[in-house]
């Protein structure tokens, strides 16, 4: 059998009686880092020494039928970092894996950062997304904003220090001045800190250094529709960072409902004045 074990994001009081009862009784555990799976043992307390196998984004895809295969006869047990495994940590592939040979896959329920952020965040939480992290590169992060503009659900995003200032300054740009967003960092930590309001002021802050692990809450689109002036401010935020015009209009339109053809036209209109 896999167990997928769900450990603290942040306070280790955050451990369940269950997690700490497999983890004494387990013989062989598949960790993102081995190195911080000993330190979570010591900490919780527990004398149990299982045997430590590496299982992360690097090594995941050759290891995951081995694993399945060894866990037809025994049980593993599989841990990340922080939090429940295989949500934008290793595990999925091991999963599916294991599901494909019919070997049975279970969870221990536990520390959620995204759900954690969401529940705290003010924003609506009846519907919501969870879009793990942004592209790095500038352009691509900028057009897998704009796709989400007209989304209606609350989003939510992980992201690191150095880049939260500029992909709020994105955020911005793609879904508006007035979109409301909270930046939930180091949660259940003793520094624990949530910042809320625009784009624009959030931006301010993060541009004057910001540490720690950070979930970003978005608020979702409100049911209107989408002039022809913002959708061209889109097109041209997806310009600037290097996508071809034509491409551009075509992705605005998507996720707009206007036409491609038209917001070309606007955009050549606008280069010749």
């Amino acid at each position: 059998m896999i167990i997928l074990a769900a450990t603290p994001i942040g306070n280790l009081g955050d451990a369940s009686r269950r997690l700490i009862e497999v983890l004494e009784n387990a013989e062989i555990v598949a960790a993102e880092d081995t190195r911080t799976t000993a330190h979570l043992l010591r900490a919780l307390q527990i004398e149990n020494r299982p045997k430590l196998i590496a299982l992360h984004d690097h090594n995941e895809k050759h290891m995951a039928a081995e694993l399945a295969a060894l866990a037809a006869d025994q049980d593993i047990v599989v841990v990340s970092d922080a939090g429940m495994p295989a949500v934008s940590d290793p595990g999925y592939g091991l999963v599916a894996e294991a599901v494909a040979q019919g070997v049975t896959v279970t969870a221990i329920p536990g520390p959620s950062a995204v759900l954690t952020a969401l529940a705290i965040s003010g924003l609506p939480t009846d519907r919501f997304t969870f879009e793990g992290f942004l592209p790095r590169k500038p352009g691509e992060r900028r057009s897998a904003l704009t796709k989400l503009a007209s989304e209606p659900r609350t989003m939510l995003f992980f992201e690191s220090p150095a880049r939260l200032a500029s992909s709020l300054a994105d955020m911005g740009a793609a879904f508006g001045a007035d979109r409301r967003i909270a930046v939930c960092r180091e949660l259940t930590k003793f520094y624990e800190e949530v910042r809320r309001g625009t784009a624009s002021e959030l931006v301010e802050w993060a541009e004057n250094g910001v540490k720690g692990e950070i979930v970003v809450v978005v608020e979702g689109a409100a049911p209107r529709d989408v002039s022809v002036e913002d959708a061209s401010a889109q097109v041209q935020s997806l310009v600037d960072g290097g996508m071809r015009l034509k491409e551009a209009c075509a992705e605005v339109a998507a996720a707009t409902g206007l036409s491609s053809r038209d917001l070309y036209q606007q955009a050549l209109a606008a280069r010749s004045r």
